[in-house]
């Protein structure tokens, strides 16, 4: 019965999100990187010169603009722009994802607890959270990389992770604080089921969707973190990334002399991250009624 409940209220709630424009937009525009994510994996199997990191072509010495061998032009050594650009995608979408999947669940996990605990452990879990909090995540990130060298890029995904689940756990204490005191939380007790019973099988599927929202903002500032990361010089060299693709074209000299190689990643970084905030805003409103415009279904 429970698991029914909870099919139509998902069901229920994509309805809802694929009617506003904003989720529909943000989920085209996500197709759009996710099947270029996949072509990075099939691109350099076409021919050697198209792999994004070693691949060159003997003909090319200099930047060259769009062609028909290379559609969106070469960079300064003669590497392919359009293959950077897929492999860009992959990794944007590793890190993003990684990163903020790893955040929410530090941060659901933390959240519940100290909600449901209170007391003490409250405390001292949301002093931890607050101190992590005033901490800038970038400005960290780049003394650690000046103090150790380039990040591998799960390295990144780790240390970004571990510095955005405070504001996560904040919400969902706040969350599970509202819902222990519910009838049905008081009824389970009652039941004699236990405090583990009662948070993961009670609690918990009342906070995810509201995780799963915070989730697509952690996507978004982790993919600008990892550009701005990458583009300063302190990202994983042995990985293309279009925070990468920005810092080759700067080297370079040719921010100014090579559109063709400047715009694409600068352009893919911000439909990406607005992707992501769509959804995030869509879901926003699937949460939240009365943010939901009139004559749409309830």
């Amino acid at each position: 019965m429970q698991n029914k409940y909870f099919v139509s209220r998902f069901y229920k709630g994509w309805q809802i999100f694929i009617e506003n424009p904003l989720g529909k937009t943000g989920v085209i525009i996500l197709s759009v990187f996710m099947v270029m994510a996949m072509a990075s994996f099939f691109v350099p199997l076409i021919d050697p010169m198209y792999d994004p990191m070693t691949g060159i072509d003997p003909d090319i010495k200099l930047s060259t603009g769009p062609g028909l061998t290379h559609w969106l032009g070469t960079d300064n050594v003669g590497r392919d722009i359009l293959a950077q650009l897929l492999e860009g995608a992959k990794v944007a979408f590793i890190v993003g994802l990684s990163s903020a999947f790893f955040s929410i669940v530090i941060g659901t996990l933390i959240g519940m607890i100290a909600g449901y605990t209170g007391g003490v452990i409250d405390a001292i879990l949301m002093r931890f959270a607050d101190i992590i909090m005033v901490l800038p995540s970038l400005v960290i990130l780049l003394i650690l990389a000046s103090l150790f060298g380039q990040f591998n890029i799960w390295i990144i995904v780790f240390i970004i992770a571990i510095l955005r689940w405070p504001a996560v756990s904040r919400v969902i204490r706040s969350q599970t604080l509202s819902l222990k005191h519910r009838p049905f939380i008081e009824a389970s007790r009652v039941a004699g089921a236990s405090h583990v019973r009662i948070v993961l099988r009670h609690i918990m599927p009342n906070v995810l969707p509201l995780a799963f929202l915070y989730m697509t903002f952690r996507v978004t500032s982790a993919i600008l973190v990892e550009a701005a990361l990458s583009f300063l010089g302190f990202g994983d060299p042995s990985q293309v990334s279009w925070g990468m693709m920005l810092q080759w074209v700067w080297k370079s000299g040719h921010m100014f002399q090579a559109p063709y190689w400047l715009i694409p990643p600068g352009l893919c970084i911000s439909l990406l991250t607005l992707a992501f905030y769509m959804l995030g805003r869509a879901m926003d409103e699937v949460l939240d009624p009365r943010l939901r415009k009139e004559g749409q279904t309830g």
